[in-house]
Parts: C-alpha cells; sequence; structure tokens
C-alpha cells in the first residue's frame, strides 16, 4: 500500500497481481463488474449491461450507503492496458451537484504480473470537507477491491 498523509485528498493502493495487464484491464472498463470487484460494498448495479468504456463514456451506478443512491460517471483517463478513471458526479436538480472524485487505475507490467495501483482523488470533489474524513475507510475498500480483482483474475 501506499498512501501520503500529507496530500489528504489522495489514497493509492497498489497490489501486484499475476495475470496480465489486460484482463485486468478487460475487468474494469465493464462497469456491469464492478459490483463484483467493489470492496465497499456500495455499488449495487451498474445499469447499461456490458457495455466497455473509452475515454468519453458516462455510465451510471446505483449505489447504497446507508440510502440507496445513484451516481453518473465519466471516463477521464484512457489508455488501454494501462490506464482507466473516472469522474463521479450527482445532479440534484436547482441545488446543483456533488461528486466530482476520481477513481483512476493503473496498471505497470512487471515480472510475473501487473502492478495495480487504485487512486481515490478528491482534489476536484465539490463537497471535499464531507468526503475527507473517509479516508480510512476508503483505503480499506480499495485494498480489498484489488484482492477481488486479483481473485477473478486469476481464477
Amino acid at each position: 500500500m501506499t498512501t501520503d498523509a500529507a496530500e489528504p485528498d489522495l489514497a493509492t493502493v497498489e497490489r501486484m497481481i499475476p495475470a496480465p495487464a489486460s484482463a485486468i484491464f478487460e475487468l474494469l472498463v465493464n462497469p456491469a463488474k464492478h459490483r463484483e470487484i467493489d470492496g465497499s460494498g456500495t455499488v449495487r448495479e451498474a445499469p447499461g449491461g456490458d457495455e466497455t468504456l473509452t475515454l468519453g463514456s458516462t455510465f451510471g451506478m446505483k449505489m447504497k450507503f446507508g440510502l440507496p443512491y445513484s451516481m453518473v460517471n465519466t471516463v477521464v483517463e484512457f489508455e488501454p492496458d494501462r490506464r482507466i478513471a473516472w469522474q463521479t458526479a450527482k445532479k440534484l436538480g436547482p441545488l446543483g451537484s456533488f461528486g466530482g472524485r476520481i477513481w483512476r487505475y493503473e496498471l505497470e507490467p512487471v515480472e510475473g504480473g501487473t502492478l495495480v495501483r487504485e487512486t481515490w482523488d478528491i482534489s476536484q470533489e465539490r463537497i471535499a470537507f464531507a468526503v475527507r474524513p473517509l479516508r480510512g475507510s476508503t483505503i480499506e475498500a480499495m485494498t480489498k477491491t484489488l484482492a477481488r480483482i486479483e481473485e477473478i483474475v486469476t481464477q
């Protein structure tokens, strides 16, 4: 695990997974699979089926953190088999919106597999003050997510 306590708006967890980057990336670009890999237990459903994400794609997520809610995500970084990141948003009608956090996965081929880095970036979060206290539990959830990814791609 790597994380910088001096940078409270970023948290990164990494894991060497004994699988090719292409297999891991294939899982990440399919939002219908995100519930299977979610270490937080908050992802309930990704409406839209088995679409494959690309740069600029938008996809919905039905979530539950106490109460159910939905988010719309936009892919903001994309390099096949190397990197994907999406930014969250939730429209509140005339009240504006919240969200803005970025979930980023970076895949680096290494001997024996792929070094996978997941980053939680709230530097653009509209309510960063409210989600910043979740940093510790988010790091735990990301650690579980990477373990789940390994379990799926090495079966």
